[in-house]
């Protein structure tokens, strides 16, 4: 093999690296500081590369973080949905394929039209063109928002920009910071000095932002309580241990009760609202009579037999409901054509559709607390909360991470959590089947967490906050407007330069006499 073929080789194979180490930058592992240095070596592969080479760069190191960052899809899809392996890895190929798609598509239009070299290109343009995209993946086709590099930085100073910027600004100031690395490396002394300060200032303001109280208490703290009923994932729906189910959820709860507000997680119940009218009845004669309001997991089904993964409180001044709004693909609904559903009735592989929750949704009450609800998969997506934080005191997650067994996507989950606590200034009540159930705080710290894979009953005091932070008042408009102003610039540079220098020369005959 010629040296040509093997450097080429060589630099494939550490792009592919590159992005399969950046997914331990997440949890459980939480190594941040790959979250700057892998994006500093793509940026350094995608340096003189052709069109095709960067695409390929960018779609190996995509393929690599996703690959690792989302192997657990294979256990729900095949070891809790029964679906062929060839399906299985079809399927989660596939999701790595479209990821790795997106860093294909960003390096080609980097190399096509971003300056050739230079800080401008490694510290404004290619940050501000990877954060465009990955806030578009987070929305585009449903979206995928899962992985993105801010979350990362949960447990660092960095995570103080989360209230005014949220997560996709601290995306932005890795990449900056990926870039003034980059910078160090090629750049001129200038250019360097800029490098520091771009890789300096960002922990220096993030100390003390991390501190900062952004909302403020709007009454004294109450008790709250978690029910983890531990049920595991094979055994939650089968019909000989329905009773046994509900059982199990009517004892912890009566531990419970007193608690101002008590929640289970997602479908907590193994059965339809509907079929369940005495057993609620009986619940939430429990809850008034203690004061409590009982927040469920469950699933219900409406007149036009359209179902619903939602959210049902019981017992307080006000009952409710609360509908999923953010179903996911594959695994809640089949964006597939009729023969292809029939087909998979046919093959005896997992399918369910449930009906999307409208987008516009009244808050839970729960005695003096205001409940911003979101199930599951819902909390990826931080500014669907942001209309009802005008109203919300307090953030409720209920989830049922048991489809994807002991691996990573439960820390990976809890992680987002986190953040989302961070950028509203709320409390934050996560409810899982079997962990990871835990009450976060409004600076993201798990104040309370209860034993992973056992029936829990969780208890702690939250208090109710009141305000808004910066971010929940224009969600992710700032950064993104400020990403694509930086790109614009970037475009424009080269051309207002080029005018400005020809509006300065001389025009033709200018300072020539007149003839006779």
């Amino acid at each position: 093999m010629a040296r040509g073929q093997r450097a080429a080789l060589l630099k494939l194979g550490t792009a592919a690296l590159a992005g399969a180490l950046l997914a331990t930058a997440f949890a459980p592992l939480e190594w941040w500081p790959f979250a700057l240095l892998c994006p500093a070596v793509l940026i350094g592969l995608w340096q003189g590369a052709t069109p095709a080479r960067a695409a390929a760069y960018g779609l190996l190191f995509n393929a690599g973080t996703f690959a690792v960052g989302t192997y657990w899809l294979y256990i729900s899809i095949h070891g809790f949905g029964e679906a062929p392996a060839w399906v299985a890895f079809g399927l989660m190929g596939g999701l790595v394929g479209i990821m790795a798609l997106y860093g294909a598509a960003l390096g080609y239009l980097i190399a096509l039209y971003l300056p050739a070299t230079g800080a401008l290109r490694w510290m404004a343009a290619i940050p501000a063109a990877w954060l465009i995209v990955e806030w578009f993946r987070g929305w585009f086709l449903t979206g995928f928002a899962w992985l993105s590099l801010g979350y990362t930085q949960s447990d660092t100073w960095l995570r103080g920009f989360a209230p005014i910027l949220g997560v996709y600004g601290i995306t932005a100031l890795l990449l900056v910071s990926a870039g003034a690395l980059v910078t160090l490396l090629w750049g001129s002394s200038r250019e360097r000095l800029v490098a520091v300060l771009a890789l300096v200032l960002p922990w220096l303001i993030g100390w003390p932002l991390s501190s900062i109280d952004w909302t403020h208490a709007g009454a004294r703290s109450v008790p709250v309580a978690i029910v983890q009923g531990a049920i595991p994932q094979d055994q939650k729906w089968l019909d000989s241990n329905r009773a046994i189910t509900l059982k199990l959820y009517r004892d912890l709860t009566e531990q419970a009760l007193g608690a101002t507000v008590i929640v289970w997680p997602e479908a907590a119940a193994p059965d339809l609202a509907s079929n369940l009218t005495g057993y609620l009845t009986g619940l939430a004669g429990a809850a008034r009579a203690h004061h409590s309001t009982l927040v469920l997991g469950i699933l219900r089904s409406d007149a036009a037999d359209r179902y619903y993964n939602s959210v049902l409180s019981l017992g307080g001044p006000v009952s409710g409901w609360y509908d999923k709004r953010h179903l996911v693909p594959f695994a809640e609904f089949f964006p597939v054509p009729s023969f292809v559903r029939d087909w998979l009735r046919l093959m005896s592989l997992p399918y369910s559709d449930f009906t999307r929750g409208s987008a516009a949704q009244a808050p839970l009450h729960a005695d003096g607390l205001v409940l911003a609800t979101t199930v599951c998969y819902e909390d990826a997506y931080g500014s669907y909360e942001l209309a009802t934080l005008r109203q919300a005191n307090v953030l409720v997650n209920v989830t049922n991470d048991a489809w994807f067994g002991h691996s990573s996507a439960r820390y990976q989950h809890l992680q987002i959590a986190r953040m989302r606590a961070i950028e509203a200034g709320r409390y934050l009540l996560r409810a899982a089947n079997d962990g990871i159930s835990a009450v976060i705080g409004p600076h993201g710290r798990i104040l309370a967490q209860a034993p992973q894979y056992r029936p829990t009953v969780l208890r702690a005091s939250v208090t109710p906050l009141t305000g808004l932070t910066p971010y929940a008042r224009v969600g992710n408009w700032l950064i993104i407007s400020l990403g694509t102003t930086t790109l614009l610039f970037v475009f424009g540079w080269p051309r207002l330069a080029a005018y400005r220098e020809r509006s300065s020369r001389p025009a033709l005959g200018a300072g020539t006499p007149d003839a006779g």
